[in-house]
């Protein structure tokens, strides 16, 4: 087989061209809200169903393996995809476009915060968009659980899985392992539940017919490759974090930021919102960056603009040097401790995807392990269905009320603290959505109307 006419081949994309891709990935970016529940709607709908360029069983194959990752499932799943489309550069584009209008957003209210304390209009805008968020969420969780959960056991499995992390605070990591023991058990089995089924769009979906049976060489694992690349992400990730160490010390506010943020970007497997809580307890009494409610505020920037929820802690990086200008101007120190705080968070997520995406990819062809596969995207519609959950209490009710009776451990609703106008706009949405079969940026910019309309009136 000539190598040469296989990567031919796949630089071809089958038509789709490095601009056409960074036409799609700059809208998916512009259009990723809602946590990751609603990110993983937005790629799902845009690449899966209507550009047709990934397959079901390979987007979920994807998926799988992001969720195992520390970091944001969703960007590093653009990434991935960006990948296997255009190589690196391809990844580049994808990862950082998904992240760059959420880095803009949140600098730009960052700036307002600081300087005014009030961002009321630009709530409001997104409070009407939480809203159609919130249904195309719920219509990414029927989607893909539809495709994925194709019998009773791996029903159970997504049940069970959503049980444990919504009510028992099981970690993401041992639900995820303990689906794949099962998967992997049953398969040798020769239960037939396990066994690998047909996902849809395979046929057509352009990743597919692009790499066929030939893998071109990027796809490929290569271990000289896999070491250059990883000495390289480490050295742009860990290299300023050493260089600011050693020349500010451990005290100065930067390295205190480069530290703890790189710390952080290791432990956030299943998302931001398992590791937010200690971000929050940190930040607040042990380095004393902000105030609870300055950390709240910054949690509602980061679920209502764009891009992974973990953005948040560019405004605590932002707010931390603003704090602690270190002889620098406050707005200057914020603007390079907020972006720093980005740096050392996303650098990794392209170690990750980089270095071990080919070897994913291979496993795609080992039947041994399509069982425990199945049984893990099983497991991860439960998690996205409790993402949704979360993203709905969040945005629903004023407030909620933390269950802590052993072994019970979730948020409990205050029904009296129902956000009707929120909820109202939620069902519209729906409707729209389900029943009218309007397009998502239709919907969207209609509920970013109706928030911004209710604001104008008094009613939020």
């Amino acid at each position: 087989m000539d190598t040469r006419n296989v990567q031919a081949g796949a630089d071809a994309g089958h038509g789709i061209s490095f601009n056409e891709a960074f036409r799609v990935w700059l809208r998916v970016a512009c259009l990723s809200f809602g946590g990751p529940a609603g990110q993983i709607a937005v790629m799902h709908r845009i690449l899966v169903e209507e550009k047709k360029w990934i397959s079901e069983g390979r987007f979920l194959h994807a998926l799988n393996y992001c969720m195992l990752l520390p970091g944001p499932e969703a960007q590093q799943l653009a990434t991935y995809v960006g990948w296997l489309m255009h190589r690196t550069a391809g990844g580049l584009m994808a990862g950082g476009l998904f992240i760059l209008p959420g880095i803009i957003a949140i600098m730009g209210l960052s700036y307002i915060y600081a300087a005014f304390g009030n961002v009321s209009f630009v709530e409001a805008l997104f409070f009407g968009l939480k809203a159609a968020v919130l249904a195309i969420v719920v219509e990414a969780v029927v989607r893909v659980g539809k495709r994925a959960l194709k019998n009773r056991i791996m029903i159970a499995l997504a049940a069970g899985a959503f049980v444990a992390i919504f009510f028992f605070a099981v970690p993401f990591p041992i639900i995820i392992i303990a689906a794949g023991i099962i998967g992997y058990a049953g398969a040798r089995s020769g239960r037939p539940e396990f066994a690998p089924g047909g996902h849809g769009h395979g046929g057509s979906a352009a990743i597919d017919s692009m790499l066929g049976e030939a893998v071109p060489e990027h796809v490929r694992p290569n271990t000289s490759r896999t070491i250059r690349i990883g000495a390289l992400w480490l050295a742009l990730w860990l290299v300023p974090v050493i260089a600011l160490l050693a020349a500010l010390g451990q005290a100065n506010v930067f390295s205190q930021i480069a530290l703890f943020f790189s710390k952080m970007s290791l432990v956030t497997f299943g998302g931001a919102y398992a590791v937010l809580a200690y971000v929050a307890q940190q930040a607040v009494e042990h380095y004393h960056w902000l105030k609870p409610h300055e950390m709240l505020d910054g949690l509602g920037m980061a679920e209502t603009t764009p891009g992974p929820l973990i953005m948040v802690l560019q405004f605590v990086g932002f707010m931390a040097a603003y704090r602690d200008p270190s002889g620098l101007s406050p707005m200057l120190a914020a603007t390079l401790g907020g972006l720093l705080a980005t740096w050392v968070t996303f650098t990794p997520c392209f170690l990750w995807i980089f270095v071990g995406a080919p070897y994913i990819e291979r496993l795609r062809g080992n039947t041994g392990l399509a069982g425990a596969l199945g049984a893990i995207t099983a497991a991860v519609v439960g998690v996205i269905l409790n993402l949704s959950i979360w993203f709905a209490l969040h945005t629903l009710f004023r407030e909620t009320v933390p269950v802590h009776a052993f072994p019970l451990n979730f948020d409990r609703p205050v029904l009296t603290s129902v956000d009707i106008p929120a909820l109202l706009l939620s069902i519209a949405a729906a409707t729209a959505i389900f029943r009218f079969k309007l397009g998502m940026l239709t919907v969207l910019a209609g509920s970013c109307a109706a928030g911004v309309a209710l604001r104008l009136a008094g009613l939020i």
